[in-house]
């Protein structure tokens, strides 16, 4: 009786022998294809072909989905768009293959927040720019300057010495355009950063020296009076007793605004023309956005000094004699301090104002000869006579 219970206890010994080895194996086995799992490329797993097939066309058609939102004129099947090719030939060169719609070819020295709706980014957009040459040495100069303008004139300085963030202790800075480029002139800035373009949100474009005292100057009564007597291009009279050196110039205290004079017996071959009209200097001269677009064109890249540009001015306005003038009741002073000047490179003992002045006069003969010779080449073209 004994026998059969002793066989049937090794029996079932037996069977939890096999099924702890088989459970062991298992996990062994299931050890090392978890570890190996990572490794394993998805394109390797027998998956339905059906079930593949779904999966692929879902992201292809969120790929596709996408492409289109972004670029619309690739609708369609094949290498052919659905759009038609665009050209606008009067659309800005090199702008032709845009539409109209999305061309935006001018600008402005607004300054904008980082964030938020663009929108919203401007609460007053000034009407006028007013442009300064500094240097560090005459920040209280233009500090006094500056307050005479109220924010719809958009302030922007040019810093030939490379000293910008000294100008920070005036609130107004903080909220001035800078552009610095050392040891360069108004005129070379004016050429490379005031691009009729660049400056078109502006009425009009003040383009000054940094020596001028604005005691008895009025922003806002300057802008009233040139748009009162229609002049495109204008300066506000000079003080008789600093720094005067054409007539023109020279300040009247009998009238708002005058726009012709006389001078010396011989320096005028036309009343109309300059020194005697159609005239001023190129230390504190104010342009209307039209006129602007003309003498940034009239402003040679290589003569950096502007001398001679005075005379040429009246090419830009007509009639020139009518919209070019001196305003007299808003008056200022040319101190004649030569900074810009001391900037030069001294030379065979020479202070360094000498070379600078020198560069001026060559350049005045140089513009002179550039203009005769286009006169007379556009002339010659076109078979006819300089009258």
């Amino acid at each position: 009786m004994g026998t059969p219970y002793r066989s049937g206890a090794f029996k079932r010994s037996n069977d939890s022998t096999r099924l702890v080895i088989t459970t062991i194996m298992g996990m062994v086995f299931g050890y090392f294809v978890g570890i190996s799992f990572p490794s394993v490329s998805l394109t390797k797993i027998n998956l339905p072909s059906s079930l593949i097939s779904t999966l692929d066309y879902a992201f292809k058609d969120d790929h596709r989905r996408a492409i289109e939102r972004t670029f619309p004129e690739n609708l369609g099947s094949g290498s052919t768009p659905l759009t038609p090719k665009i050209y606008v030939p009067s659309n800005p060169r090199g702008a032709e293959s845009l539409p109209p719609g999305i061309v935006v070819s001018e600008s402005d020295f607004y300054l904008r927040r980082l964030w938020g709706e663009p929108s919203e980014d401007l609460t007053k957009k000034p009407k006028y720019l007013v442009t300064f040459t500094v240097g560090l040495d005459q920040k209280y100069n233009i500090d006094a300057a500056v307050k005479k303008f109220s924010e719809d004139f958009q302030i922007l300085l040019f810093h030939y010495d490379g000293r910008t963030t000294e100008w920070d202790q005036f609130e107004w800075s903080k909220r001035a355009v800078h552009i610095s480029v050392k040891k360069q002139t108004k005129w070379w800035y004016a050429k490379r950063f005031l691009h009729p373009d660049v400056v078109a949100a502006y009425d009009y474009i003040f383009i000054w020296d940094e020596d001028l005292g604005v005691e008895h100057f009025n922003a806002e009564k300057y802008m009233q009076l040139v748009k009162k007597h229609g002049l495109d291009i204008s300066q506000p009279g000079l003080e008789p007793n600093n720094g005067l050196t054409w007539q023109m110039t020279k300040r009247r205290g009998d009238r708002e605004v005058h726009k012709d004079t006389e001078e010396k017996p011989g320096w005028c071959s036309d009343p109309h023309l300059p020194p005697c009209a159609a005239f001023v200097e190129i230390m504190a001269p104010v342009f209307s956005r039209e006129a602007w677009r003309c003498v940034w064109h009239l402003i040679q890249n290589d003569l950096v000094h502007g001398w001679g540009l005075d005379f040429a001015l009246r090419r830009c306005v007509e009639p020139a004699h009518e919209k070019i003038g001196v305003v007299d009741s808003q008056w200022i002073v040319h101190q004649v301090i030569p900074s810009l000047g001391n900037q030069g490179q001294p030379e065979n003992g020479k202070a360094p104002w000498v070379g600078v002045r020198e560069r001026c006069r060559n350049e005045w003969a140089m513009f002179q000869d550039r203009l005769s010779n286009a006169d007379k080449a556009y002339f010659a073209q076109h078979g006819k006579t300089r009258v």
